[in-house]
């Protein structure tokens, strides 16, 4: 079938919306979902600039949502007029997968970068020029899309379909940071450096842990605005990068913090925020960068801290478990993701890019043609 997709021809420029784009059919594995939307993630730009390899030209997107509209052979987890969100691919064989943790799956980068299906075939043609497809398991930059069943989440009908696709990456990142693998006890102090949609997930799932001091950092006056309002308790603006460490010790009574996510990958914050670490305190980061990028972490005095550095990939967590626990959570109210997006039309999608960049809209969301 035909269908329209936004294509990465060339690295680091804008995106094209183009028609005429051939959908091949469905492998016994994966499931046709018409998109309904798409949020916008930081991966997204970063593969668009070459940072990781997927193969140009490609259809991007990896937040989508949308309803199931035909089902392989081999599919058991979804039925026709199914509404689901797409999350990450895995491969469901390897150690990891099998041991319950597909969010460090062996073959992560094949899944979810690689640009084609297992057996080297790509789902998105035009003209008979090859596009790379499978971005995450989904493309979700079109108006349908070939999805492996790994991908696949299904949700209540009365969820918002528009609504939900940054569940699929951003939000569960953030939020399963904390909630799947920091675990903070009631009462303990989290920072979360850059108060992006990661960030202002961790931030919110800090307050569901009841973390009673929960600190958010970023460069923009307007995102700690917003964090405060999600439940952080106390900001400090980034930017004065020397300032950081005093103004934790200042705000934790000299004690430190005990737990600190990074989602900015910025050397000079990872190690502030080591500095700012309590005694046996936990820092992590979850931020995509380049390869070869370092970090100068001081062992000598920082060794009598105790202290634990990790790092974290897709908020440890199980898609299919966990996004729908999220979704119970918006729906009582206690985690308001809603408040963070902002919508634009498909023709519009980079200028949605832009803005998530410059820090004026913390979660872009691309509506698509219906």
């Amino acid at each position: 079938m035909q269908i329209t997709a936004a294509v990465v021809r060339d690295h680091k420029q804008p995106l094209v919306v183009e028609d005429g784009i051939e959908l091949d059919e469905l492998k016994p594995n994966e499931a046709r979902v018409r998109i309904v939307a798409a949020g916008i993630c930081h991966t997204d730009a970063v593969v668009r600039d070459g940072v990781y390899p997927t193969p140009l030209p490609a259809v991007l997107g990896h937040e989508g949502a949308g309803i199931v509209e035909a089902v392989g052979e081999a599919v058991t987890n979804v039925k026709v007029g199914d509404h689901v969100a797409l999350g990450p691919a895995y491969c469901g064989t390897c150690n990891q997968c099998r041991s319950g943790n597909p969010a460090y799956c062996e073959n992560v980068f094949a899944e979810d970068f690689g640009g084609r299906r297992r057996d080297g075939s790509t789902a998105l043609s035009k003209n008979g020029e090859q596009l790379s497809s499978h971005f995450f398991g989904q493309s979700s930059f079109a108006t349908h899309a070939n999805v492996v069943q790994e991908s696949l989440i299904v949700l209540d009908k009365d969820v918002p379909l528009e609504l939900v696709g940054p569940l699929g990456c951003g939000f569960n990142t953030g939020a399963g940071a904390v909630l799947n693998e920091l675990r903070p006890a009631p009462g303990t102090t989290l920072a979360v450096f850059g108060t992006g949609a990661v960030g202002s997930a961790a931030i919110m799932a800090a307050k569901i842990s009841g973390c009673t001091t929960i600190v958010a950092l970023d460069i923009h006056d307007s995102r700690l605005e917003t964090a405060m309002e999600l439940g952080a308790t106390h900001t400090i603006n980034s930017r004065e990068i020397d300032a950081v460490v005093d103004g934790l010790m200042k705000i934790t009574g000299g004690e430190g913090i005990n737990f600190a996510i990074d989602t900015t990958g910025i050397p000079v914050l990872l190690t502030r925020a080591a500095q700012a670490l309590a005694k046996r305190g936990t820092l992590a980061t979850v931020a995509s960068t380049t390869s070869g990028t370092e970090v100068p972490f001081e062992i000598g005095d920082s060794l009598v801290k105790g202290w634990t550095f990790k790092t974290i990939i897709e908020g440890s967590s199980v898609p299919q478990v966990f996004i729908p626990r999220l979704v119970q959570l918006w729906k009582r109210g206690d985690f308001p993701f809603d408040r963070l997006v902002k919508y634009y039309e498909f023709d519009d999608i980079n200028q949605g890019f832009v803005d998530s960049a410059n820090g004026t809209v913390i979660k872009p969301i691309v509506r698509l043609p219906q």
